[in-house]
Order: structure tokens, then C-alpha cells, then sequence
């Protein structure tokens, strides 16, 4: 029996939507809870699977010449090993360094700041309470060691997670995109999966790639100029804005604040420290609005809005290592709402493609619109003869 209309002022359509858009927020916000629950996981996880697309392109080269699968995954994975190593080695005895004279810089910044307390009594008021403090508990380099040899298992678990798990996804060949297309019915739904999938490696593999020997140039160039302001550990002060520059927008304020502030405690005043700071933002400035627009391919330039929102947000999420797999994870999801159908719109709103003018997109809009009649059809008029 239907039931009575006039008890129910909302229809049954109307119900089902609200309850469909309320299931969307509710899996919206479980999803972000797990992806925070687990980044411990998911961070290594994401990671090798981003490096298989990348890397998977050579193993396919590799396997056309002979290799094995298991040949090159190794290589490939005994390569990475080496990169790091190296990156280590390149960093630890700065680091340690800086670890060891970390009372030494601490007097040196307060005897830089000493000028300024005199023209501004507040701060010099709370510069002495944080003096006062910090000598009733003070930090020493050896507590900083140890809070970073604290962190140092689980960087080294999550590390050799990322690098078995690729070794066993690249020395699967390529098991994993068959079973991926034969998860769907269609033959059409398993093409369009595996276009999607190569477009996914096509695409990483360029934008990594390119961004990768340009983050190599830039780390080059800005090692150079801190060995000519005689800054120490020019090759630190390379590697790290390599490193940094993987992090759109952030990476460059975070290098120029560490590069001004490591040359406040090298130089006297704030002239030379203000001129290093300054340096080096225009390098990035140079490589993230002109060198990366002109060799990065327009079909890989993200929304720069959306990028930005992406980057805090898997900051919020995954801190560091969210920041680089950011655009990475932005330009696989972008891909995949190309080839899935009803999510084109979405997709077209990641590219930074540049939309067409309003005036022409209205245009367009009404030229496409079917002539009206002129008159109605006269109801009298006899009807059409039958052919």
C-alpha cells in the first residue's frame, strides 16, 4: 500500500539524495582519518608504487633487450641504495657539525640579535625570559643527537619497505596491469584501464624526470653561489635545496629562511645575511617561473591552486614526505578522472591548461542551441502523406 503523500513532505528522490551526499561526507572524513591513522604505512606504500610507474618504463626497456625482470628490479633497487648512501654521507658530516657547535651558534644568534634589544624594550624584555629558561633547562647537542636517533629505526623500516616493495613490484613484470584490467567486465572499460595506466607512467616518468635534472641544476647553481658568499657547506646548502625544491612553493621559503638564517650566524650584520637570503629566493624564483614552465610539458602543469591546497593539505596529513608525494599523487589522480567517465569535469579543473574565453565559451553555448520555430504547427492542416 503507497504510502500517504500528505504525511511525508519530502519526496523518497529527495531523501535518497541527501542520504547519498551524507554516505560521500561520512566516507570523506573515514578516509582522511586512515590516511592519518596509517601513514605509517601508507607513506612507504605510496611511495614505491609512485617509483614503479616511474621505473617501470625501464624495466619494459630492460625486458625487451634479455633482462629479466629480477635483473633489473635489482639494479634498479641496489641504484636507489647508492643514491642514498650517498645523500647520507653528503649530509652527516654537516649535520654532525652543526649538532656539536649547537651552544657555540646558540651564543653567536644572541649576540647578533644584541643590537635590537636596546631599540625595542619588549622584545628585549622576552628575549630575557627565554634566556632565563633556557638556563634553568638547557638543550645540548647531545639531547638533539639522541632525539634524532630516536626517529632513525622506523626512518630505516620505512626505507627498506619502500625499496622491497618495489624491488617485488618491478621484478612481477607485468603482472600487476593484468590483473588490474581483468578486474573489469567491458572491453572497453579494460582499455580505457590500460591506457590509463600507461598514460600514469608516461606521465610520471616525464614530470619526475624533468623535475628531478632540474632540482639537480638548481642545487648546482645555488651550491655555487653559497661557495662565493663564502657561506660553510656550500655542497650542504646544494643537496638540501635539491631536496627542498620536490616541495612546490614551501621547499623555496623553507631554503631561504634556512640559508639567511645560517648566514646571520656567519657574518656580522644583517647586510650580507639579507643579500644571501635574497639570492637564493631569486634563484628559485627564476627556475619555479620560468625554467620549470618552459621544459615541463603544459600537459603535466597542474592548477596552481589546487597544487597549493594539495600541498597542505598532505602536509597536515603525512608532514615531509606528504609535501613531496603531493603533486605526484595530483597528477595520478588527475589522469584517472581523464579516462573515467563522469569525472572529466573534475579532471579538466586539476590541468593548468588555460580555459577559454567566457565571451567564447557563451558563444559556443549558442550556436549549439537548435533554431526555434518561427510558427507553431497549424493543428487543422492535414497530415503528412505516407510515403
Amino acid at each position: 500500500m503507497p504510502p500517504d503523500q500528505t504525511r511525508f513532505p519530502f519526496s523518497v528522490a529527495s531523501q535518497t539524495g541527501s542520504a547519498r551526499w551524507a554516505l560521500i561526507g561520512i566516507f570523506i572524513i573515514l578516509a582522511f582519518a586512515a590516511l592519518a591513522a596509517g601513514r605509517a604505512f601508507l607513506m612507504p606504500v605510496t611511495l614505491a608504487i609512485l617509483l614503479f610507474f616511474v621505473f617501470v618504463p625501464l624495466r619494459r626497456k630492460l625486458d625487451r633487450r634479455g633482462v629479466p625482470p629480477s635483473v633489473s628490479a635489482a639494479a634498479v633497487v641496489l641504484i636507489l641504495i647508492a643514491v642514498l648512501v650517498m645523500l647520507v654521507t653528503l649530509l652527516s658530516g654537516p649535520a654532525g657539525g652543526l649538532i656539536d657547535n649547537l651552544p657555540m651558534i646558540t651564543g653567536r644568534l644572541e649576540a647578533q640579535f644584541e643590537a635590537l634589544r636596546g631599540t625595542f624594550g619588549a622584545i628585549e624584555t622576552a628575549l630575557e625570559q627565554m634566556s632565563d629558561e633556557d638556563a634553568e633547562s638547557p638543550v645540548s647537542g647531545v639531547e638533539t643527537l639522541l632525539s634524532v636517533l630516536a626517529a632513525t629505526p622506523s626512518l630505516i623500516a620505512q626505507t627498506s619497505l619502500v625499496l622491497f616493495l618495489l624491488f617485488f613490484l618491478l621484478a612481477s613484470g607485468d603482472l600487476l596491469y593484468l590483473k588490474i584490467v581483468q578486474s573489469f567486465d567491458s572491453l572497453g572499460d579494460k582499455r580505457r584501464a590500460y591506457g590509463a595506466l600507461r598514460e600514469i607512467e608516461d606521465s610520471l616518468g616525464s614530470y619526475l624526470g624533468s623535475i628531478t635534472l632540474i632540482n639537480a641544476a638548481l642545487g648546482l647553481s645555488i651550491g655555487t653561489l653559497m661557495w662565493i658568499w663564502g657561506m660553510p657547506s656550500p655542497v650542504l646548502f646544494g643537496t638540501m635545496a635539491f631536496l627542498l625544491n620536490f616541495i612546490p612553493y614551501l621547499g623555496a621559503v623553507a631554503g631561504t629562511a634556512i640559508a639567511t638564517f645560517v648566514a646571520l650566524l656567519t657574518f656580522p650584520g644583517f647586510q650580507i645575511p639579507a643579500l644571501v637570503g635574497i639570492s637564493y629566493f631569486a634563484l628559485t624564483t627564476i627556475e619555479g617561473q620560468l625554467v620549470t614552465p618552459y621544459f615541463v610539458s603544459r600537459r603535466l602543469q597542474m592548477n596552481t591552486v589546487v597544487v597549493f591546497l594539495a600541498v597542505a593539505m598532505w602536509a597536515w596529513l603525512w608532514s615531509v614526505i606528504g609535501m613531496i608525494v603531493a603533486v605526484p599523487v595530483l597528477v595520478v589522480a588527475s589522469v584517472i578522472c581523464d579516462h573515467v567517465p563522469g569525472l572529466e569535469k573534475l579532471g579538466n579543473f586539476l590541468w593548468g591548461q588555460d580555459p577559454p574565453p567566457i565571451d567564447a565559451a557563451r558563444t559556443d553555448t549558442v550556436a549549439e542551441q537548435p533554431p526555434a520555430t518561427t510558427a507553431p504547427a497549424d493543428p487543422h492542416a492535414p497530415p503528412d502523406r505516407p510515403a
